[in-house]
């Protein structure tokens, strides 16, 4: 074998290693997120906080995620993969641990608040890293591997964290589950490298401010993400206290059956790759491929309209599941998008950008979540939730799809 091939093979090993890293970030991601999702039962109960209040404090985090995705991808181009995405994941650690501090509504906001600050960083760098470590054709399935952290992380929150909680109370499980990303942060520092090519190369591949800014696709994509993150933001949040409030769920029976339609968000992941492979030897070109299977898992996301007609709560589980199923066969396929039209070094700062639609959607959708559950129920808000993914869906495939290579074209292509 010659030295060359060699280099390859050592390459191709690396590059799998790189996205279990990302993987595993994204599993503690979800783990620190869901820590309030899963406990908040018990600590709406406690702090006699009602469901419009409990919307102000994922409205504090989201604010929080909002404001730092529009940072964070530029910090994450101009510092680099290894240095950006250990900063990130040691500052999200040390909010959640002091979430433990918590003794009401406001101070939980606040931790709440600065938990988002630092996970806003998280999606930036890992789509970063795949696009470096990643060739196009198999982005969409190292995303939806990427992406499977998240619903791996929300999977095992349920039955980890009630178990925690029941074994030493909620202070002890932010604590917990605050420790895993300084252990992850160790092993990152200690394997983490950047591909030679990426160092020498991502210089030149950034994109000036003013260019992304002036960019029709930019703005188009920041607003599909305003429409299709909170339906998964709604089940992150609101899925735990549904299940109290409309099938009477002790905190055991949640913790027994909250993963379930997490478990098929990972499979979701999975099959959006498959998809698009299908539809890519069927003979669809890469952005026709990606836009066609987010329309088709979007779609599988309108059921979860009739989850508040149904009385049965595995009726309900399994429309939920369904409406999961489809939101991360749809992401797996849009987390690819920017990489396939704007070079490496400007991929972070455009899912920085597009994530700030996403938190801007993710904060006005759960103000109008616990109005909706205050002063009707939980119904309205599944059909608003069932219908919103298709307006994202349509805006995604009305994406401009001539600004592939935009930064070697006069600024007028960016438009």
């Amino acid at each position: 074998m010659t030295s060359s091939m060699q280099a390859l093979f050592a390459k191709d090993r690396r590059k799998w290693w790189m996205l279990s890293l990302a993987f595993l970030a994204t599993v503690i991601n979800y783990l620190n997120r869901q820590t309030l999702s899963v406990m908040a039962p018990v600590l709406l109960q406690q702090f006699r906080i009602s469901a419009t209040s409990y919307s102000h404090i994922v409205f504090a985090f989201m604010l929080a995620y909002t404001f730092m995705n529009g940072v964070s991808g530029r910090l994450l181009d101009r510092l680099g993969t290894r240095i950006g995405y250990g900063l990130t994941i040691a500052f999200w650690s040390g909010a959640e641990i002091l979430n433990a501090l918590s003794a009401g509504a406001l101070s939980l906001g606040i931790f709440q608040f600065l938990l988002g600050v630092g996970e806003a960083g998280n999606y930036p760098a890992g789509v970063k890293l795949i696009t470096e470590w990643f060739p196009p054709e198999e982005r969409s399935h190292a995303s939806g591997i990427f992406n499977s952290g998240a619903s791996i992380g929300a999977i095992l929150a349920p039955p980890l964290l009630a178990l925690i909680m029941l074994a030493s109370g909620w202070r002890t499980a932010f604590v917990v589950i605050g420790l895993l990303g300084f252990i992850w942060l160790a092993v990152w520092l200690v394997i983490y490298r950047e591909p030679v090519a990426t160092s020498t190369k991502d210089q030149t591949d950034r994109l000036p401010l003013r260019a992304l800014l002036r960019s029709r696709f930019l703005w188009q994509f920041t607003l599909s993400k305003v429409f299709s993150d909170p339906v998964w933001y709604f089940y992150i949040f609101w899925f735990p206290q549904y299940l109290k409030v409309a099938h009477s769920f002790s905190l055991r029976e949640i913790g027994e059956t909250a993963w379930i339609p997490f478990f098929t968000a990972t499979i979701g992941n999975l099959a959006g790759g498959a998809v698009f492979t299908g539809l890519s030897r069927a003979g669809a070109g890469p952005i026709t491929a990606r836009r066609l299977a987010i329309l088709i898992f979007s779609a599988l996301m309108v059921p979860a309209i009739f989850v508040g007609a149904i009385s049965s709560a595995t009726g309900c589980i399994a429309l939920i599941s369904t409406a999961t199923f489809g939101y991360s066969g749809a992401l797996a396929n849009l987390l690819a998008v920017p990489g396939d039209v704007f070079p490496k070094g400007a991929v972070a700062s455009i899912w920085g950008f597009a994530s700030m639609g996403s938190g801007i959607g993710g904060m006005i959708f759960s103000l109008v979540t616990g109005w909706l559950v205050d002063n009707y129920s939980f119904r309205p808000a599944f059909v608003l939730f069932g219908l919103i993914p298709l307006v994202a869906a349509w805006i995604v495939w009305t994406l401009p799809r001539n600004v592939k290579h935009a930064h070697l074209l006069p600024q007028t292509a960016l438009e």
